[in-house]
């Protein structure tokens, strides 16, 4: 079983995601939209789309979408078949987290790494 395919997204908290967002558009380029991110579309070497997106996003400080973590940031992960993974992280003593969401966004489940950050796990709807 493949276990991780790519990233699927870097989360990060800020004091101020406002000016936070402000920044990255002025002085990286970042096209961050009203729900507080970009969406990064994967292209090939030669700028043809390849059928996948990278998300980007930046939320408040006092945001609860990482908890239990304590850590200011989650890394997303794409992976194949979720429920496996989940099973095997489970068989292998992880620290899975007792949720798996499912909805036209995909299937995402969660595990703490050895050092509490939370890892968001993400099986992509088909076709994407």
């Amino acid at each position: 079983m493949r276990r991780v395919t790519g990233i699927g997204g870097i989360f990060f908290h800020a004091k101020d995601p406002a000016s936070m967002h402000a920044w990255y558009r002025k002085h990286l380029g970042i096209d961050v939209q009203s729900w507080g991110g970009a969406a990064f579309q994967w292209t090939d070497a030669s700028g043809a789309p390849a059928g996948g997106t990278t998300i980007w996003s930046v939320g408040p400080a006092d945001g609860e979408h990482f908890a239990p973590s304590r850590s200011p940031f989650m890394v997303n992960y794409r992976v194949d078949d979720l429920h496996a993974l989940v099973a095997a992280l489970k068989a292998e003593g992880c620290d899975v987290l007792p949720k798996i969401e499912e909805s036209e966004y995909g299937k995402f489940a969660w595990v703490m790494d050895p050092e509490g950050n939370k890892v968001e796990l993400w099986q992509p709807p088909p076709g994407q």
